[in-house]
């Protein structure tokens, strides 16, 4: 088990808006509760996100943007960054690890959450190309670029961005969890927070049960006991 008392700051990085409230929202009220301070990093304009066609583009990008920034406010997120890539085609270049690189160095966090770099099977939704994209610049950009003062040197000369070391990766979406975070109290809250992504949710009546069918397999998988709610994660010491 990762040991949260030595946790201070996260930043959570993550494709799109609302893949970090899919993904990691129960677990981030708890942190949040506890005192830690959490920003998110969302790499995408999320312009090809919804279903109705009569929204332009541009508007897409704004209705997307405001709903991510009310959302996060339901566990207790202030701080966000977009990097406004173009959203679907997302690719691990190095602008993106650059662009990464500055916001960990900017915000000098202890553990750092991202999307799986590798394809879940079993899960498909959580494989889109570009959260595996997003998943393998993140990678990167935690080790070595972060920490290491010779990669990216205009950084630190023309940024003054000191170099920074993560101690933790936690890995959502991905194919080998080895740790399951009980958000049981938390449900409502991430269940809340989904719902404010109007422009994505086309069943909000119906979410509740899709995420309780998820979260249940997940939790029976770390072994909590019936009833209980988990979101799962590959923790990985980098620090």
């Amino acid at each position: 088990m990762s040991d949260d008392a030595q946790i201070r700051r996260i930043l959570a990085i993550n494709a799109h808006p609302d893949d970090v409230d899919f993904g990691s929202a129960g677990t981030i009220a708890l942190w949040t509760d506890s005192g830690m301070e959490v920003s998110y990093c969302i790499v995408t304009n999320g312009d090809a996100g919804g279903s109705d066609r009569s929204v332009s583009r541009a508007d897409m990008v704004a209705i997307r943007q405001a709903e991510q920034t009310a959302v996060a406010k339901q566990v207790g997120v202030t701080d966000l960054h977009f990097l406004g890539y173009p959203d679907g085609i997302v690719e691990p270049t190095i602008g993106l690890r650059k662009d990464l690189a500055r916001v960990i160095r900017m915000l000098r966090p202890d553990r750092v959450v991202c999307p799986s770099p590798e394809r879940n099977y079993a899960r498909m939704g959580a494989s889109h190309p570009d959260h595996r994209a997003v998943g393998n610049a993140a990678l990167d950009a935690v080790y070595p670029d972060s920490r290491n003062p010779f990669a990216f040197p205009e950084l630190l000369a023309e940024e003054s961005l000191e170099p920074w070391t993560v101690r933790e990766l936690w890995i959502a979406g991905g194919p080998a969890p080895t740790e399951y975070v009980d958000i049981t109290d938390t449900f409502s809250r991430k269940v809340a927070a989904l719902r404010c992504h109007v422009s994505q949710i086309s069943d909000p009546e119906g979410l509740p049960e899709m995420l309780r069918g998820w979260l249940t397999r997940s939790a029976a998988q770390g072994g909590l006991p019936e009833g209980r709610l988990a979101e799962a994660f590959q923790v990985l010491q980098v620090g």
